[in-house]
């Protein structure tokens, strides 16, 4: 493998949909790998329970976890927060490895966001 096949930097694409218009956002690879600390703690705050929307959830689940952070996503892209945006695909992309598109909720349902992977049923 040559020096500039080691040292390039591969950008992850996540297909994120906002009232039915794709916008593919990239997160940087180093961005996984760096922001895990910074996953974690996200984990460690949803272990204690979250209101979503109306419902609250003792114990998220995997899929429900990434609904919040896409919610977060949501919200970062409406105040033009590149770090937290770029953060929450990271989120998404590392707890769902196999996503290939989140369809956010706008109206505020944060359980009504689609996740959608390329696992097998």
């Amino acid at each position: 493998m040559s020096a500039d096949e080691k040292t390039r930097r591969i950008d992850l694409i996540l297909n994120v949909i906002l009232n039915d218009k794709p916008h593919p956002l990239e997160v940087p690879e180093d961005v996984i790998k760096e922001g895990e600390t910074f996953f974690q703690k996200m984990d460690h705050d949803m272990d204690k329970g979250w209101q979503m929307s109306r419902e609250w959830v003792n114990n998220p689940d995997k899929i429900q976890r990434c609904q919040i952070a896409a919610d977060k996503l949501y919200s970062a892209i409406n105040a033009e927060n590149e770090t937290m945006v770029t953060l929450m695909v990271g989120y998404i992309m590392t707890r769902m490895p196999n996503i290939t598109s989140v369809d956010i909720d706008t109206n505020g349902e944060m359980l009504e966001t689609i996740i959608t992977t390329n696992d097998l049923l």
